[in-house]
């Protein structure tokens, strides 16, 4: 039997094996993990309405992240701003559009008018330096719909 060259070994293994697949890139360490984009009820822009919209963020890692500066943005462009927030390790925090008293778990947009659209928005966070580190895109009026 005759001994194949190394490269052409090589060429014949991956040929049996298939392509290698791409290495996963790794999580974000702040990741989205959802956007409730229409509150309960009807939307009458009261405080409890708005405050039933929200966008919650989870700090993976195993260190806290100071948050200042970061910022959570939809598609047109509505920002919340960050200021004052340290988010614990493998801690999450809400970020509610309407109005209320700011803690460790949920802080507050101050709004009076709904930022989430009903049917199909993006929702975007970035560091303080304007880098994206995560997004969530839903699109409710498709069926295969998955939000964040």
């Amino acid at each position: 039997m005759r001994s194949l060259p190394l490269a052409a070994t090589a060429l014949a293994a991956a040929a049996v094996l298939g392509p290698s697949l791409p290495a996963h890139a790794s999580a974000p360490a702040i990741q989205i993990t959802k956007v409730y984009y229409d509150s309960p009820g009807t939307d009458r822009r009261s405080n409890a309405s708005l405050n039933g919209e929200y966008v919650t963020i989870y700090n993976s890692t195993a260190r806290p992240i100071d948050m200042e500066g970061w910022v959570v943005k939809d598609k047109t462009g509505y920002t919340y701003e960050f200021s004052g927030v340290i988010l614990g390790a493998k801690k999450k925090i809400t970020v509610r559009s309407g109005q209320g008293r700011d803690g460790t778990s949920a802080v507050y947009w101050g709004r009076r008018a709904y930022v989430w659209n009903n049917d199909k928005d993006v929702a975007y966070v970035r560091n303080a330096d304007g880098k994206l580190i995560d997004s969530c895109s839903y699109d409710s009026t498709r069926s295969d719909y998955k939000n964040c």
